[in-house]
């Protein structure tokens, strides 16, 4: 992947089983480019014979009808090239988002967050959709209007050499004005490709942050900054278009100039009688039909250009690096226990220059299976980013994570992600009804299902309390619902999935405290025998739980029982003390 490659290795990469359409499309494209081209000979036949002084009605009405046919047979077998060329080129386009997505699903999260939302959706729909009509016409078209020229110049050579050179002799001007058509034509479209990812962010940006841009007044500083990234997305396509139009225009003229040397030769040769007449008049007819042929390969020169920058853009994705994971397990856990040796991590991205600050120093711990553990500690500690690397979304720098003694970077991501269910504070819920988001853990599971662990969750009361009850649209990352509403939900739905190691990430942070005892309630029941790991930053939620871990700056400052923390009087002790006060001072407001 990170050698430059041609647009047809490109395609060749990504065309799958559907290469035999693309040779098909092609197959029929040239026969449709010959009947395109016999029209040419028959009409030369036609103006021999008039000077010839042939005067049968006949023969002209059977020369007209077969042109007629040769047109024809030219509009059926292009339009069957390209709906063959169509269905091969839109399982290609599928065949491409299909790959991006599977290595999106492979790339660690710290990549994936670390590529503009807008900019990967920028290349997974309007990138790859803008190819669609050069992949469709560019195969068969570009391949049988470049063969059937060179035929044709053959057979034009054959009848005079002289002339068949001729009408060659405009190509060469043409050909260096479209050198400097395509000078940097590969890294100018690059560089337009960039500026309207930036212009996609952009937008993205504005409208998401819409709220705050408002609240705090900056409409006008946030609309400029989205301004100036239209006018540069726009300047570099101007300014391409400026400095290309000239020789693009002198290439065209020249390229289809076909009979500027024919014609004055040709009449010189056929002065002094090395040209016979129908020698020279079939030369004359048969080389404007070069014409349409070189026309459009030309046109595509400039497709062929961006659409090959738009899969270097799908290269470099799939480039990235991903998850150290096997296709299939190499073995298999004894029991869901949980054992972190000497971890150390640090959220470095692709492409980074300097080494990214260590934010996990040799963390080690036990979870036995169907414990009850903890995390807590300051903001910035690093006790979620255990719980992520628990939860596969990142590769530890060194050391591992063991799952019933199987290190997890032995296990297929299928198998481990059927083994974790992982909640954190950022739920997302899909533009789905709420009964199809919690049925997303387990697609076979039954509307009566869905609705008993509704019921064990504490959501079935709201869910019921909305207009459409479960069948309740929930919009684009769940906005139609509170932030409570989204957390009540998500936990529904990886109780629904039933794993055997459940990691709750702040999970209930967004609830208030009487919707907390109720889901907290419902947890104690539905992971009775699971290995559960809780991060909150309510202490008295997880008090009762097996053994906590308090984190500081990368390291277990301490670890124990709720009760044993308290004993030590440590960072435990402080920020219990913290809590309470806190508690109590909400009472005394209330």
């Amino acid at each position: 992947m990170t050698q430059q490659k041609s647009l047809l290795s490109w395609i060749y990469t990504f065309a799958g089983k559907k290469k035999k359409l693309y040779l098909l499309s092609v197959i029929f494209a040239i026969i449709s480019v010959a009947f395109a081209i016999a029209p040419y000979f028959v009409i030369a036949d036609i103006v021999n014979h008039l000077l010839a002084g042939t005067r049968e009605w006949d023969f002209y009405l059977e020369r007209c009808a077969l042109t007629a046919l040769f047109w024809l047979g030219n509009s059926l077998f292009h339009m069957i090239s390209t709906a063959i060329s169509h269905m091969a080129t839109f399982s290609l386009l599928a065949s491409i988002r299909k790959t991006l997505c599977d290595k999106l699903a492979r790339l660690p999260l710290g990549t994936v967050l670390n590529m503009p939302s807008g900019a990967l959706k920028n290349i997974l729909v309007e990138r790859i959709d803008s190819m669609e009509t050069t992949l469709a016409h560019i195969v068969p078209e570009y391949t049988s209007n470049l063969l059937l020229p060179l035929v044709l110049f053959g057979y034009l050579f054959s009848i005079d050499w002289r002339l068949g050179l001729a009408s060659l002799a405009t190509l060469p001007i043409a050909m260096v004005c479209l050198v400097f058509v395509m000078k940097d034509a590969q890294e100018r479209f690059a560089y337009a490709i960039e500026k309207t990812k930036v212009l996609n962010d952009t937008a993205v940006e504005y409208i998401n942050g819409i709220e705050v841009i408002k609240a705090f007044g900056k409409s006008k500083s946030s609309y400029d900054k989205f301004v100036i990234a239209a006018e540069e997305g726009s300047a570099c396509y101007v300014e391409w278009m400026r400095d290309c139009i000239w020789p693009f225009t002198i290439a065209i003229v020249f390229a289809t100039s076909t009979l500027l040397p024919v014609l004055p030769l040709g009449g010189y040769f056929f002065w002094n009688g090395t040209l016979s007449a129908t020698d020279f008049i079939t030369i004359i007819i048969l080389s404007m039909s070069l014409i349409q042929p070189i026309l459009t390969v030309y046109s595509y020169h400039d497709d062929i250009a961006k659409a090959t920058v738009i899969f270097e853009e799908v290269g470099s994705v799939l480039e990235k690096k991903e998850l150290n994971r096997p296709a299939q397990s190499l073995t298999t856990p004894e029991d869901y226990s949980i054992r972190l040796s000497d971890v150390h991590f640090s959220y470095q991205t692709d492409g980074a220059e300097t080494p990214a600050k260590e934010v996990l120093h040799g963390i080690s711990m036990y979870l036995p299976q169907g414990s009850f553990t903890a995390f807590v500690g300051p903001s910035g500690s690093g006790k979620s980013t255990i719980a992520r690397l628990i939860a596969s979304l990142w590769d530890v720098n060194t050391g591992k994570i063991e799952i019933g003694g199987v290190d997890l970077r032995d296990l297929s991501l299928t198998d481990y992600n059927n083994t974790v269910a992982f909640v954190n504070q950022d739920n997302f819920l899909f533009d789905l009804s709420i009964r199809e988001n919690i049925r997303l853990a387990k697609p076979e599971a039954t509307d009566d299902e869905v609705t008993e662990i509704a019921k064990k969750a504490g959501c079935y009361d709201f869910i019921m309390g909305l207009e459409n009850g479960f069948d309740t649209i929930v919009g684009g990352s769940g906005t139609h619902l509170s932030g409570g509403e989204r957390q009540r939900i998500a936990i529904a739905r990886a109780m629904m999935k039933d794993a055997p190691i459940v990691i709750l990430d702040e999970a209930t942070s967004y609830t208030d405290p009487e919707s907390e005892a109720t889901i907290q309630e419902s947890v104690a029941q539905l992971v009775k025998g699971k290995t559960l790991i809780v991060i909150a930053h309510r202490l008295s939620t997880i008090k009762d739980a097996d053994k906590i871990y308090v984190i500081q700056d990368g390291t277990i400052e301490s670890s124990g029982t709720h009760e044993e923390l308290l004993a030590e009087e440590g960072l435990y002790w402080n920020m219990w003390n913290a809590h309470i006060s806190a508690k109590d001072t909400d009472k005394e407001e209330l």
